[in-house]
């Protein structure tokens, strides 16, 4: 159950941080046909809902287990710190009059942590594709 909740909650965060959080008002986000990245990739939670048909064996379970809670160990305290920057970045837009200078620094500290987290999650994506077989990453694209 806790490999499942964790699993869940990365599905989220990984989909969150590489096409962004879909809004009511603005664009639909890429479909993986649409991103020739994304199209590449396999979120943790698309291998294991087809564990059965991939043949995932415990060897391979293991390995993306851990390989899952060591993004959310790495990703955690980022999450923590961009929430601060940001919050910051906001205080410093509500005053009446900004200042341009100190508003580009905070929105600097923002977008290099969004990088950190981003490269976070790439960097699981592309260790959880090296632990699928040829034929394992075939049958994941055709299931996709």
């Amino acid at each position: 159950m806790r490999a499942r909740n964790c699993l869940a909650v990365l599905a989220f965060v990984v989909a969150a941080a590489l096409t962004g959080v879909a809004r009511a008002d603005g664009p639909s986000p890429p479909r993986p046909g649409d991103d020739p990245i994304a199209a590449r990739l396999f979120p943790p939670e698309l291998i294991m809902m087809h564990q059965q048909e991939l043949g995932i064996d415990d060897k391979q379970r293991t390995a993306i287990l851990k390989e899952v809670e060591k993004l959310q160990s790495t990703v955690l305290p980022i999450q923590w710190q961009l929430q601060g920057a940001t919050g910051e970045l906001a205080h410093l837009l509500d005053e009446p009059k900004v200042d341009e200078a100190k508003v580009l620094a905070q929105a600097d500290k923002v977008m290099e942590l969004e990088r950190q987290m981003k490269r976070s999650h790439l960097a699981l994506l592309v260790r959880l594709r090296n632990l699928l077989t040829d034929a394992q990453r075939a049958k994941l694209k055709a299931l996709r």
